[in-house]
């Protein structure tokens, strides 16, 4: 598709910012004003927006795509989307950890332990540890403590936060993402250990590697997303 306006450019609506192409604004996948919490991410979809060339390239709208399914998606069903979340504290990866004896435990130790236990003291829960793969479930009381946080969550930091934990197959990571300061190359790092561990004994492939820079890549623009969500309500 060729580029079909001039200008793009943020501006306050009723309810928030928008974008505005040659003045008129946005709308979403399905058909909703593309209306966002603050002025920073309005910022940020208008830039996407005026770095498109003569021909439009969907790959360049990150912030875009997450915005729509902010709004078409999580905020149509919020239960629904909290519920998905919590699945990923049911069975995350970070409280799965190899056998004590093994080489790869301490190393999980040494990563994962703090995120599980920053994530423990700062919701006031617990997690369950589990060495193996056989599931068990996570305490009631955890995860009715995260059902409740979860929900005073805006929808445009539920949509990142979705983004997140199923990329790194957990809610603690997700949620490490959304701290001050979170960085998104050791959060990523910490999500993908094993990964890194089966490349270290036995090497890896370039298609494995693309994968992995892609979903590095996606990993690193939901926490931005979240960031820019977040920036105009503190």
């Amino acid at each position: 598709m060729k580029r079909f306006y001039k200008t793009a450019a943020p501006a306050p609506a009723d309810t928030g910012w928008q974008v505005l192409l040659d003045g008129r604004g946005i709308k979403t996948a399905m058909g909703a004003q593309q209306v966002v919490p603050g002025q920073t991410l309005a910022n940020a979809l208008a830039d996407e927006w005026a770095a498109q060339g003569e021909e439009i390239d969907p790959a360049g709208f990150v912030f875009r795509d997450l915005a729509d399914y902010a709004i078409d998606l999580v905020r149509a069903d919020r239960d629904a989307a909290i519920a998905n979340l919590l699945r990923f504290a049911e069975t995350d990866t970070l409280c799965y950890r190899a056998d004590p004896e093994e080489a790869l435990f301490k190393r999980q130790q040494e990563v994962w332990e703090p995120l599980v236990q920053a994530a423990e003291a700062h919701h006031g829960i617990h997690f369950q540890r589990v060495s193996g793969i056989m599931h068990r479930p996570q305490p009631p009381a955890t995860l009715e403590t995260l059902r409740v946080y979860l929900a005073g969550l805006d929808d445009f930091t539920l949509a990142a936060l979705n983004t997140l934990a199923s990329l790194a197959a957990s809610l603690t990571v997700a949620l490490a993402a959304l701290e001050d300061g979170a960085d998104a190359q050791t959060l990523w790092a910490a999500a993908n250990l094993e990964e890194d561990w089966q490349i270290e004994l036995w090497g890896e492939d370039d298609l494995a590697r693309e994968r992995r820079d892609r979903r590095a890549a996606e990993f690193a623009n939901a926490l931005r997303f979240a960031t820019l969500a977040r920036a105009d309500s503190r």
